[in-house]
């Protein structure tokens, strides 16, 4: 893991109040865990169709509230480093208000001025450069481990260096500093604390575990270990983890969020530019791509989309089991499905009465029941 990436910060890229020409996202039920610029995210989910489960994993602990950061600044001053590394943007906005409304703004701005700047990308270049600062050197592939190949390739025994953190820390790269003789000082201008409506991210893992989401977002790592520590305190950690495998999709706004889904096996989608609109879109693009269903059939044409059928243009309420069930049929696209292998789907533990029962619920909800067909001695399947 990048040990000392920021948590991304996610930029929409469409102009406000821009709207999609359709909903592409209809039908499907999709978790935001972010607590920043969250509603700039929700928004633009709800404008294509989305139905949202918004629980925020983290916030963002208020200035005033953090005296670590204002003693580190202080620390940071007195010690004059030699170097600097920037990670975010917004984390050096947020470090040199703070260090202002303390009334060492000045101070600071002198003390990193007289240092040699390297930052991790664009953006933290660009907050340094409003900053009236320069920088002298910049992460090719925007990632910390190489800003820290860079220092450790010009030498840093006998140097003191400041960290400018996130959140989230993996203290790995810290340590290859040390290691090679600097003198490593640290400062995080924001820190992760738990949010109000803490009942709200348990409601949400519970509606991953049971498949009740297509996806589930996160736009930083912090979120993704208190998702799961959350998970653990309910005794669902297992649960959880298999459903991000096999039915909930995950998408986050960059590497640096992905990597604590990777240590637990989830493999999450992640857009080229990390930017929440590339993230939107790709979440479009993979539902599309890979949850939407269509069949024509004697019964009419079936659109399948999420939690959203309609047949022939009209839409038509299924509860959870008999969708799923649907779902299942509508994949095998005519095919027969064997009673044995729909009853596991279920998770009805092989009850030919519950089985029977879930496929009358479905039939009775239908326009025409006749559309699910049984197969003596073998199973059902769609009438096409």
């Amino acid at each position: 893991m990048n040990a000392l990436a920021p948590a991304e910060a996610p930029q929409l890229s469409e102009a406000p109040g821009q709207e999609p020409t359709d909903s592409p996202l209809e039908g499907f039920r999709i978790g935001v865990t972010s607590h920043r610029r969250s509603r700039d995210l929700i928004e633009a989910l709800e404008r294509r169709g989305a139905e949202v489960l918004h629980a925020p994993a983290l916030k963002i602990a208020p200035v005033q509230e953090d005296v670590r950061l204002i003693e580190d600044t202080r620390a940071i001053i007195a010690a004059r480093p030699d170097l600097c590394i920037a990670t975010t943007a917004y984390g050096m906005r947020r470090w040199c208000e703070a260090a202002d409304s303390f009334g060492i703004g000045e101070e600071l701005l002198e003390t990193l001025g007289a240092c040699r700047m390297f930052v991790r990308g664009p953006k933290a270049r660009g907050a340094v450069r409003a900053a009236g600062l320069a920088d002298v050197g910049i992460s090719s592939d925007e990632t910390t481990s190489t800003l820290v190949d860079m220092l450790l390739a010009e030498g840093v025994r006998g140097k003191t260096v400041a960290v400018q953190l996130h959140g989230y820390t993996d203290v790995r790269q810290l340590e290859r500093l040390r290691m090679s003789g600097a003198t490593v000082l640290t400062v995080t201008p924001y820190r992760w604390v738990k949010p109000e409506g803490e009942d709200r991210l348990p409601r949400l893992i519970e509606a991953a575990c049971s498949g009740n989401l297509d996806v589930l977002t996160f736009t930083s790592a912090p979120a993704v270990d208190a998702m799961w520590s959350t998970a653990h305190e309910m005794g669902v950690y297992k649960q959880l983890i298999e459903s991000l495998k096999t039915n909930v999709t995950t998408a986050v706004v960059g590497p640096v969020t992905a990597q604590p889904l990777l240590d637990a096996g989830v493999t999450p989608l992640i857009p080229e530019r990390f930017r929440m609109g590339a993230l939107i879109r790709l979440v479009g693009e993979h539902l599309a791509l890979n949850h939407v269903r269509r069949l024509d059939t004697r019964s009419g044409n079936i659109e399948l989309r999420g939690r959203s059928l309609r047949i022939d243009g009209q839409q038509v309420e299924l509860a959870p089991a008999p969708l799923l069930l649907l779902r299942a049929l509508l994949g095998a696209g005519g095919a027969v499905l064997s009673r044995e292998s729909l009853s596991d789907l279920l998770e009805l533990r092989g009850s030919v009465h519950a089985l029977d029962m879930t496929v009358s619920r479905l039939r009775s909800s239908l326009p025409d029941g006749r559309l699910v067909e049984t197969v003596v001695k073998r199973g059902y399947r769609i009438r096409v």
